[in-house]
């Protein structure tokens, strides 16, 4: 009987939940897959926006947008990338950054420590300085500055040494100006 009461129990309550679980969520239109596809572009997700680009042709062909968009990936992809890298670098807000005569190297050895302590290891930057000539090598640099995003610093650092970043796949890339 005892058996019989407990599974009469556990039947009702899972007919509960059952009945309690939201329908299945309806299926993507072309509008929303395109949408979809616009949102990770801004983010930077190359990869991502274009297979929401092709799922929205698949459900519509004719979707002129979308091919337009695939179209504008092949194109500007790379772009669109390290855009997206370097906004995301550039947000991260440092709240003191203080250097007294440091070499270019410690300067970017610094903010490294900085960028990853306060995005919570999210960002780790790869700095690589190209410098054949070795015309940034002896360039000071000193500064002390408050609550900036990292994009602020790269920039100061980057005036006082004459230098100028490029934002690579993988890596700063610092050359001479």
């Amino acid at each position: 009987m005892k058996k019989l009461i407990t599974i009469t129990i556990a039947c009702t309550l899972a007919a509960h939940v059952f009945a309690q679980t939201p329908a299945t969520a309806p299926a993507p239109t072309s509008e929303s897959l395109y949408k979809q596809g616009q949102a990770a572009e801004k983010a930077g997700d190359v990869a991502a926006a274009k297979e929401f680009y092709s799922g929205s042709l698949k459900l519509n062909p004719k979707n002129a947008y979308a091919r337009y968009s695939i179209g504008q990936l092949k194109i500007n992809g790379e772009s669109i990338t390290t855009k997206a890298r370097e906004a995301k670098f550039g947000a991260v807000m440092v709240p003191v950054f203080q250097l007294d005569a440091a070499t270019l190297q410690e300067s970017l050895d610094a903010l490294s420590v900085m960028i990853e302590k306060e995005s919570k290891q999210t960002v780790t930057p790869n700095f690589v300085i190209q410098d054949p000539k070795l015309v940034l090598a002896d360039r000071k640099i000193t500064m002390n500055l408050k609550n900036m995003p990292t994009k602020a610093i790269m920039k100061y650092i980057m005036d006082q040494t004459g230098a100028k970043a490029r934002y690579d796949e993988h890596a700063v890339v610092i050359t001479p100006l």
